[in-house]
C-alpha cells in the first residue's frame, strides 16, 4: 500500500503534468479570441493579427505579422510612426472595400461614404491546423439604408515559416439589384510595410526598394492594371527580405483578376476596374451586377513569406492553393 503522503504527492505531480500538457496544447495551433471590438489571432502563442470590427469604417486586419514576427503592413492611420507616409488614411492594414456599390463609395474616409458594419459572428473557432472566423456584415449607405450584406469566411493556417490567410467573401443582394461599379479603387486590399515599396519611402536614401511580380512574369511598374492569377510584392523590412502574395481563385468571377498595385504600397485584387485598367471609354465596362435576391462569391489567399517570389516558391504555393481548394 502506498502511504497517504506519497499518494498525495503523486496526485499533485500528475495534476501538474496534466495542467502543463493542457497549457502547452492551448499555445499550439491557431487561437481565435474575441476581445470585444477586435478578434485576436495567435499562431503557436505568437500574435499574427487582430481583426478590428467595432466602430470602424470597415473591418480590417492590423497589425499583420509575418513569419518571424516581421510587420507586413503600414502602421498609419492606426499608429503614426516617424518616416511613414500619411496619405490615404483609408488604407488600413488588410481590408475589403469598393469605391462604387450601387453608386455609393465604401472605400474612402471623408465622412461622406457608406460603412461596412459588423453584424455578428457566425463562427469563431480555434484549431491545431486552422483557425476560422465567419462574420456577417451590412453595407450601410450614408442615409442608413442597407445596400447589401456580406458573409466572409476567414481561415488562418498554422504553417512553419510562413503565414496563410484565406478570405472568402459572399455578397447577397437584397430586394434590389446589386451593382459593383467600374472603378480602380477596390477590392481585396493590403497596404504593405513602407520599406517594401517599389518607390523609395521618405528618408530611405539609397536603400534597396521592393519589387512587384505577376504570375505572367510582368514586373514592377508594368504590373498596374494587368490581369494575372497572382501578384507578389516583396522587399526589405529591417535586415530581411519578405513578401506577400495575393492569390485569385480560378473559380472567381472574372478570373484572372486585374491588379490595382501601386509603387507606393497599395496592393489590391480588383475585378471591377476594367475601364481604368484597359483605358476604355465606356464607364460601365467593368460593371458587375448581382440580381435581387441572389449572391456571388470571391475567394482569395494571402501568402506572407520570407525571401522573394522565387525563394518563396510563390507559383508552387498558388498551384497548391488551387489544388487543395478546388472542391471547397
Amino acid at each position: 500500500m502506498i502511504p497517504v503522503r506519497t499518494s498525495v504527492r503523486l496526485l499533485a505531480f500528475t495534476l501538474a503534468l496534466a495542467a502543463a500538457s493542457i497549457s502547452g496544447r492551448a499555445a499550439d495551433g491557431v487561437r481565435i479570441t474575441d476581445q470585444a471590438g477586435k478578434v485576436r489571432v495567435e499562431i503557436n502563442g505568437q500574435l499574427f493579427t487582430d481583426y478590428h470590427y467595432k466602430d470602424v469604417p470597415r473591418p480590417y486586419f492590423y497589425p499583420v505579422l509575418g513569419a518571424g514576427d516581421v510587420p507586413m503592413t503600414r502602421n498609419f492611420p492606426m499608429r503614426t510612426v516617424p518616416g511613414e507616409e500619411t496619405d490615404h488614411k483609408h488604407h488600413r492594414g488588410v481590408w475589403y472595400g469598393h469605391q462604387l456599390v450601387n453608386g455609393i463609395s465604401f472605400w474612402g474616409e471623408t465622412g461622406k461614404e457608406g460603412k461596412i458594419v459588423h453584424d455578428k459572428f457566425l463562427e469563431l473557432k480555434s484549431g491545431a491546423d486552422v483557425g476560422v472566423i465567419i462574420a456577417q456584415n451590412k453595407w450601410v449607405a450614408p442615409n442608413g439604408s442597407v445596400v447589401c450584406t456580406d458573409t466572409r469566411t476567414i481561415r488562418i493556417h498554422n504553417r512553419k515559416n510562413e503565414r496563410l490567410l484565406d478570405f472568402d467573401i459572399t455578397f447577397s443582394a437584397g430586394t434590389e439589384e446589386l451593382v459593383f461599379g467600374d472603378d480602380k479603387d477596390g477590392a481585396m486590399s493590403i497596404r504593405i510595410a513602407e520599406s517594401m515599396r517599389l518607390k523609395h519611402p521618405k528618408g530611405s536614401g539609397d536603400k534597396p526598394t521592393g519589387h512587384i511580380v505577376l504570375s505572367t512574369g510582368v514586373r514592377d511598374q508594368d504590373t498596374w492594371g494587368k490581369q494575372a492569377a497572382w501578384c507578389d510584392y516583396y522587399g526589405p523590412v529591417g535586415d530581411k527580405i519578405v513578401g506577400v502574395a495575393i492569390f485569385d481563385h480560378p473559380a472567381n468571377p472574372r478570373h484572372p483578376t486585374w491588379w490595382h498595385v501601386r509603387d507606393y504600397g497599395l496592393f489590391a485584387a480588383n475585378p471591377f476596374g476594367k475601364r481604368h485598367f484597359e483605358k476604355l471609354k465606356d464607364p460601365k465596362a467593368g460593371e458587375f451586377k448581382v440580381p435581387a435576391g441572389q449572391s456571388v462569391t470571391w475567394r482569395y489567399r494571402y501568402f506572407f513569406h520570407a525571401g522573394d517570389d522565387q525563394a518563396a516558391k510563390v507559383a508552387e504555393h498558388y498551384a497548391d492553393y488551387v489544388k487543395t481548394t478546388a472542391t471547397k
